[in-house]
């Protein structure tokens, strides 16, 4: 698996806005589903992880840049790539292309915490798995 996960969507029609511009917080919701399949193509599953280990994921903190807007039909290319990696907390870069065009950048923390969404540790066997297929951000 390469540094960064790409995983690509296409605009619907649900996606957009009145003038079929993607309506921005769905920006979010791509991102989400691309961490999912992230984690997928790492073959972490989080229902086992909720069920098995009581843990869930939960998105701690969100900072997004818009730089262009995408549109019905458009295809994006959502990347990810960890920026930084703590015991019970992972920062991500993610960001959505449209061809070429950069279109939104977003930072996004993701604590792990137990079934009473308390802090805890991301079990050693996922953090095995993150570290050995994705390599962190460079710093700028």
């Amino acid at each position: 698996m390469p540094a960064e996960f790409i995983w690509n969507v296409r605009v619907y029609y649900e996606d957009t806005d009145a003038g079929g511009i993607v309506y921005y917080a769905n920006y979010l919701k791509f991102f989400e589903r691309a961490r999912t399949e992230w984690l997928r193509a790492l073959q972490v599953e989080q229902h086992v992880l909720a069920q098995e280990h009581g843990i869930l994921f939960v998105v701690k903190s969100v900072s997004s840049d818009y730089h262009a807007p995408a549109k019905l039909d458009d295809v994006l290319k959502l990347t990810l790539s960890i920026e930084k990696m703590g015991r019970a907390s992972i920062q991500f870069i993610q960001q959505a292309w449209c061809g070429e065009r950069l279109l939104n950048t977003a930072q996004v923390k993701v604590a792990c915490v137990g079934t009473d969404m308390n802090p805890c540790a991301i079990p050693a066997l996922v953090i095995d798995k993150m570290r050995s297929t994705i390599k962190t951000a460079s710093p700028d």
